[in-house]
C-alpha cells in the first residue's frame, strides 16, 4: 500500500491504462503540457507523446464529436472536460452520438468512450462552474454514469471504465482531488455497477454518493454518539442504479434517507425515491425522506452556498426524524 491523492490515483489508472494498451488516449483542454486543469495528466505527454495526450481547441462540441468518432474506428479515448459544466456545449454529441450509436447501428459499432472531469459545487466558483450533470445525463440511454468518492475508488473504476465498451461518464467531484487514500501496490479494477457498503447498521439507510459521502460519515459520527445505528451506502454507479445493494438494505433497516447535492426536482434522489417506493413500498416504514441541493444557481457568495447544499447537520436531523416517524 502507499498513500496517494485522489487526482494522483486518476493519473495512476490513465497512466497503467495507456501503458497496457496504446488504443487509449486522452484528450481535452491543456491535457498535454500543462498536464490538466487539476494535473489529473501531469507530465504523461513526456511519456506518451503529443498525439496520445492531444490538447483540443476550446470547443466541446468539436473534440466530443471526435472522440466519439475515434471510438467507432477502435480507439479508446479518454475526454477530459476541464470543467464538466462544459460538457454542456456537448450535449448533443454525449446524448445523440455516444449513447445511442451502438443501437442505431444495429451493434456494428462500439464506443469505448470515457467523459471525465471535475464537477459538482466547489467553493465560490459560481453557478457555471458548480453544475452538478448527473441528473442531465440519466435520463440518456446507452450511458453509463459513475461518481467516485475516495482515491481508492476512483483509480479501480477509471480503470474498469477505459475498459468498458461502452460509453461511461466518470464525475469527478472538485472538492475531493486532495482527499487520501491507501492505494494498493498491484492493479486492480472495480465494478462500475455496484454500489458500496460504507458502512452497515439496522435503524436507517442513508443513501449517497461523490462528496456527500463524507458529509454522511461526518454526521454518522455525532448519531453514533446519539445511540443511532444508520447503513451508509455510497451509491457510485448512478446508472444504473445496484438495486440489489439497495434493496437488501431496505429489507433489513425499514427507513431511507437520500442524501445527494444533486438538485431536488428531477435529480438522482427523485429516481431513487420513486423506484424504491415502486419496488419496496411493502418493506418501508416511513417515506423515502430525500435531502438535496436547492433548485437555484448556485450563488458565488460562500455563505448562501453552503446553504444550497446539504450540510451534516441537517442529516443528523433527519435520521432523527425519520428513526421516531416523525416527517
Amino acid at each position: 500500500m502507499s498513500e496517494m491523492l485522489m487526482f494522483n490515483a486518476l493519473r495512476a489508472a490513465i497512466d497503467e491504462e495507456m501503458d497496457h494498451d496504446p488504443t487509449v488516449f486522452v484528450m481535452g483542454e491543456d491535457v498535454g503540457h500543462y498536464g490538466g486543469s487539476y494535473k489529473v495528466t501531469k507530465d504523461l505527454y513526456q511519456k506518451y507523446g503529443d498525439l496520445r495526450l492531444l490538447d483540443t481547441p476550446i470547443a466541446e462540441n468539436a473534440f466530443t464529436g471526435m472522440a466519439v468518432g475515434a471510438a467507432m474506428t477502435g480507439l479508446k479515448p479518454i475526454v477530459e472536460g476541464m470543467n464538466m459544466g462544459f460538457l454542456l456545449l456537448a450535449f448533443n454529441q454525449i446524448a445523440n452520438n455516444a449513447g445511442m450509436l451502438r443501437y442505431t447501428s444495429g451493434g456494428n459499432f462500439k464506443i469505448p468512450l470515457v467523459i471525465r472531469g471535475p464537477g459538482g459545487v466547489g467553493r465560490q466558483l459560481g453557478a457555471e462552474h458548480s453544475q452538478r450533470l448527473e441528473a442531465y445525463f440519466q435520463a440518456v440511454p446507452g450511458l453509463k454514469i459513475v461518481a467516485c468518492s475516495t482515491a481508492y475508488n476512483a483509480k479501480g473504476l477509471l480503470k474498469s471504465a477505459i475498459r468498458d465498451p461502452n460509453p461511461v461518464l466518470f464525475f469527478e467531484h472538485v472538492l475531493l482531488y486532495n482527499l487520501k487514500d491507501d492505494i494498493p501496490e498491484e492493479e486492480y479494477w472495480l465494478p462500475l455497477d455496484k454500489a458500496e457498503v460504507v458502512r452497515r447498521g439496522a435503524d436507517v439507510t442513508i443513501l449517497t454518493y461523490s462528496r456527500m459521502r463524507h458529509h454522511v460519515l461526518q454526521a454518522v459520527k455525532t448519531l453514533e454518539s446519539q445511540g443511532y445505528d444508520p447503513e451508509v451506502i455510497d451509491l457510485i454507479s448512478l446508472k444504473p442504479l445496484d438495486y440489489d445493494t439497495i434493496g437488501a438494505s431496505v429489507q433489513k433497516t425499514h427507513r431511507v434517507v437520500i442524501v445527494e447535492e444533486c438538485m431536488k426536482t428531477g435529480g438522482i434522489g427523485a429516481e431513487l425515491s420513486a423506484s424504491i417506493h415502486e419496488r419496496y413500498f411493502d418493506e418501508l416504514d416511513a417515506p423515502v425522506l430525500r435531502l438535496s441541493s436547492q433548485d437555484i444557481p448556485t450563488p458565488y457568495n460562500g455563505r448562501l452556498e453552503n446553504l444550497t447544499i446539504v450540510q451534516p447537520a441537517q442529516i443528523v436531523d433527519a435520521v432523527q426524524k425519520i428513526t421516531a416517524n416523525q416527517i
